[in-house]
């Protein structure tokens, strides 16, 4: 399923993608050499963009390193195009020469075959021979190169002839010709497993770049390379046979959606996840955004959910939209391969309602400089420690992601790891309290428990006994604020990971505090916090649990959270607190 969507997705980008027997890669510079085969100069493509030198993009022939004769030597070269120092033998590591260079043009080119006349490919055969053999030669196409402490860069070079100033000698008619008589040429025939047809069945596959973690040479979505992997007589790629062309397609398609100028991925978690639709939609560009936000405009994510709940609620999606299959593909390394995170398939019109739910899972009271909205990125962080991408829980965010697109409940792991990073900073922020209480509210067990769902702010009449004492909690905390300014450690800071797991332990002696906290109140603050209290206290049982169960213990941070919120939040007077007021004046 994931190689034909990937297939198919390459056969409607068209020509935005390269063609069979071709790869789009940035040429940093060009070789120019004239017909008899002699070099010219050397000249620079590359172009300033986002203050980055980038080449110019261009298609170049795929033969696949991997279908050379040695195909883990690391000796193999690309044809009428490579690194620079592999083609001026300047590899600092290994016995690399010019000649895998030289042979692979050889190869394809012999004497007297059919492209031996054309006069670009006479050209480059000749410069293999001579200059290529040439060391002063090569010193001198390496000094206009960049080099940094005396060592060559890596940078992409190709060829053209020098009266051609726009084709490269790889653009040239009888190259095309030849690529396309190779493709496949090579392999025995059967049937494909990805189009079910018979065709030439791919030895290795392409390997896969740009997956966060990986190896920078790539890695294998589909390899063997060890005889235990082997079944019933067959090697390598026969295995699970993928035809030539369907697996060209499958490899263009998911490189070109994990290049780095690629709007259709991001990072979740460990996993670099892309997306496609199977027919274009406005959906598939904005996909990214519900997740990851926007840094240099915070307002951009509120606005794009407010388009999002609008086109659900008013029934503006397309009907397009309800058969419009779209894809998401969550990646991250494992060794030489890629493991597949998670895969997950719906329609457009599916993902759009689901993502709103989400949205509305989240919705939290906050303070006045807090988003309204908050990306998947800013919530996984509150599980990690620190707040680093990388210490998030493994597996986590491919779980979290599939909840949120399938509409299912979030993973247990989600809220445990959460309160963990409760109980060790001993704080409840905005971002963390708005993760718990979505997990909360779409747990599986919430029907079977009765309880109350978590409301956005305060709820005075949810007796739920978790909830009550964070409530609780933090009206004490409050008290000690209020009696002693410019403490430094509160009883959040002794106390919070015991009251939220073992009340009974704690509980009584804060209580019993509380009321010398109370005596430094002046009598309008006193009075108002032992009827806040008291509040509280009497939708409570009347002994404390010893225990609270990790769905509680979400309840009391949430609890905890709404209270404080409550707390910081201007309240416009009740008309009993304005006739209170009114009397005592």
């Amino acid at each position: 399923m994931i190689l034909q969507s990937l297939a198919s997705y390459h056969e409607r980008k068209g020509d935005t993608l390269a063609p069979p027997g071709w790869i789009r890669k940035p040429v940093d510079f060009v070789i120019v050499i004239n017909r008899a085969g002699e070099f010219v100069t050397v000249n620079d493509l590359r172009e300033v963009k986002n203050k980055k030198q980038v080449g110019l993009p261009k298609l170049l022939p795929n033969i696949g390193k991997q279908a050379q004769k040695h195909a883990n030597s690391g000796k193999d070269a690309n044809l009428l195009w490579d690194d620079a120092p592999f083609v001026l033998a300047r590899k600092t590591k290994g016995p690399i020469t010019t000649q895998s260079f030289c042979d692979t043009v050889e190869e394809y080119f012999p004497d007297g075959g059919e492209c031996a006349e054309d006069e670009g490919i006479a050209a480059i055969k000749a410069f293999c021979r001579t200059q290529l053999a040439d060391e002063a030669v090569r010193e001198r196409i390496a000094g206009l190169l960049p080099q940094k402490n005396g060592v060559l860069l890596p940078v992409i070079v190709a060829f053209r002839l020098d009266d051609e100033s726009e084709c490269f000698i790889s653009d040239r008619p009888a190259v095309k010709q030849r690529l396309a008589a190779h493709v496949g040429s090579r392999n025995p025939d059967g049937v494909c497993s990805v189009t079910g047809e018979r065709a030439p069945i791919s030895r290795l596959h392409t390997v896969i770049k740009n997956v966060w973690g990986g190896q920078s040479s790539g890695v294998s979505l589909v390899s063997y390379n060890a005889p235990a992997f082997n079944s019933y007589n067959k090697e390598g790629g026969a295995n699970a046979p993928v035809g030539e062309a369907a697996m060209f397609a499958y490899t263009t398609a998911l490189n070109h959606l994990l290049g780095g100028d690629s709007a259709q991925r991001m990072q979740v978690g460990d996993a670099s996840t892309v997306f496609w639709s199977e027919k274009s939609s406005e959906f598939e560009g904005r996909f990214a955004q519900f997740f990851t936000g926007d840094k240099d405009d915070p307002d951009a994510l509120t606005d794009l959910v407010r388009g999002l709940y609008d086109s659900i609620h008013r029934g503006r999606q397309a009907e397009s939209d309800d058969v419009n299959r779209f894809y998401v593909l969550g990646l991250s390394p494992n060794a030489a391969r890629v493991a597949v995170r998670f895969w997950i398939v719906g329609s457009v019109a599916e993902m759009e309602r689901n993502i709103g739910r989400y949205f509305e899972d989240i919705k939290i009271a906050h303070g006045p400089n807090a988003p309204d909205e908050l990306p998947l990125s800013r919530l996984l962080a509150q599980t990690a420690v620190l707040g680093k991408r990388e210490n998030i829980p493994p597996n986590l965010a491919g779980d979290v992601m599939r909840a949120i697109l399938g509409g299912t409940p979030y993973p247990l792991t989600a809220m445990a790891a959460l309160l963990r990073r409760v109980r060790a900073e001993r704080v409840v922020p905005h971002a963390r309290a708005a993760f718990l209480k979505a997990c909360i509210n779409r747990s599986p067990l919430q029907e079977d428990d009765r309880e109350r769902k978590m409301a956005m702010g305060l709820d005075r009449d949810n007796v739920n006994i978790g909830y009550r004492l964070g409530r609780l909690f933090a009206a004490l905390e409050k008290t000690q604020l209020d009696a002693l300014p410019g403490i430094k450690a509160t009883i959040r800071d002794r106390f919070y990971g015991s009251a939220s797991s073992t009340p009974a332990a704690v509980f009584p002696t804060l209580i019993r505090t509380s009321k010398h906290h109370l005596g430094k109140l002046d009598d309008r603050q006193r009075k108002y916090r032992e009827r806040l209290i008291g509040e509280i206290v009497d939708g409570l049982p009347p002994e404390f649990p010893d225990v609270l169960k990790l769905s509680d213990q979400g309840r009391f941070a949430i609890g905890y959270y709404h209270q404080m919120q409550d707390f910081f939040t201007k309240k416009t007077p009740t008309a009993d607190e304005k006739a209170e007021a009114t009397g005592r004046e």
